[in-house]
């Protein structure tokens, strides 16, 4: 399970509930931008990408003039335009609606 997700100087590192590190990858160019029970979400350029505790890709998505607010349990959630757009991990949308 992960509990907290790192950028520690070229390196994302990847946590457990003991404070062990899990894993660890690059961090060129990449953001961190939610953290979920299973995976974590980052943007790395043009694209969304969801990684596991291992840090193996999981799946991607396209980010343009989407923002990512944030991850909670299997899902991540994103605004587009006047849109509420939650997704999973395989970057499937599950669910939508309107930001106002």
């Amino acid at each position: 399970m992960i509990v907290t997700v790192r950028e520690e100087g070229s390196w994302i590192k990847v946590y457990d509930e003991k404070s062990r590190k899990i894993s660890q990858m690059g961090s060129q160019g990449i953001i961190v931008v939610g953290i979920a029970a299973d995976f974590f979400v980052v943007v790395q350029g043009s694209r969304i990408k969801t990684y596991d505790e291992n840090c193996r890709k999981i799946s991607q998505m396209g980010a343009s003039s989407i923002v990512v607010c944030g991850a909670a349990g299997q899902h991540f959630i994103v605004k587009e335009g006047n849109w509420l757009k939650v997704y999973d991990k395989h970057c499937k949308k599950v669910s939508q609606r309107s930001a106002k």
